[in-house]
């Protein structure tokens, strides 16, 4: 079974630091999530930026579990760039936000279930309830809020049989990176839904709780500092060594287009 089969299309990963990031854009994510659910094909989608590629360096862990997804969205403009270094022109940014919002749309008229995993506590009903307004018809299976810890191996066989029994076609994960990636991978064989997300933030974003860039810093890759402004006492530290760490790695390791192949 191929990683990404399903769209019928052309597949390109480009090697940003040994992370294996798509090549796509907005529209061909959706197309490719709506094709797995058509399918029953069960995977998962890292919506992955800088932030993600370098705790990858650290743990070579997280790295192989980026690579056996799905797919690898390219969250960042950063990692949008890097694709066009490496050669691919119809690279685009995949930002978690709006992934959701995207296939939110088209599961109206597909008749998509969601089941929200993550966050604080409420912030995944709420967001349920936001969503649903936003988007009438909207088919919710399910929420769940889980524990501010690592699960026990009783606690994910519980929290596999409640979302396997809601009949969801998608689970949204928002637990941050890279937590939110650990789970994917350990709860996926556990899970007959067909595809799991993991968005982060965008929990947060969509609930009303948490204000997005404007536009033009999320295009000019100046999010982060804007991300900083609003909590500078959690995030400086973060940027302080991810933002050197990946430009001077970079510059010593070009990204290359490392697959392309006839999916679907």
């Amino acid at each position: 079974m191929d990683r990404e089969a399903g769209s019928g299309s052309l597949l390109t990963r480009v090697d940003v630091l040994g992370v294996e990031v798509s090549a796509i854009d907005l529209p061909e994510a959706v197309v490719r999530i709506g094709s797995w659910i058509r399918s029953g094909d069960r995977q998962y989608v890292c919506v992955t930026g800088v932030h993600g590629v370098i705790e990858a360096q650290r743990d070579p862990s997280l790295k192989e579990i980026h690579n056996r997804a799905g797919m690898v969205t390219p969250d960042g403009m950063p990692l949008v760039w890097c694709g066009r270094w490496a050669g691919v022109t119809d690279i685009d940014r995949v930002y978690g936000p709006d992934l959701m919002v995207a296939v939110m749309a088209a599961s109206t008229d597909q008749g998509w279930r969601h089941y929200f995993y993550g966050a604080g506590p409420g912030i995944a009903e709420q967001l349920a309830e936001r969503l649903s307004l936003r988007f009438p018809g909207l088919k919710v299976a399910g929420t769940h809020t889980p524990p501010f810890r690592e699960l026990t191996d009783g606690e994910c066989s519980a929290i596999a049989d409640e979302i396997n029994s809601s009949g969801a076609d998608i689970v949204w994960v928002g637990l941050s990176t890279p937590k939110q990636e650990r789970w994917m991978a350990r709860m996926r064989p556990l899970l007959t839904v067909p595809v799991l997300i993991g968005v982060g933030a965008a929990f947060d974003m969509h609930a009303g709780n948490l204000r997005q860039a404007p536009r033009w810093m999320q295009r000019s890759g100046l999010e982060w500092l804007y991300r900083l402004s609003r909590e500078p006492r959690r995030l400086w530290r973060r940027y302080a060594v991810i933002i050197p760490s990946f430009l001077f790695s970079i510059a010593r390791r070009r990204p290359v287009i490392v697959t392309e192949v006839r999916v679907g």
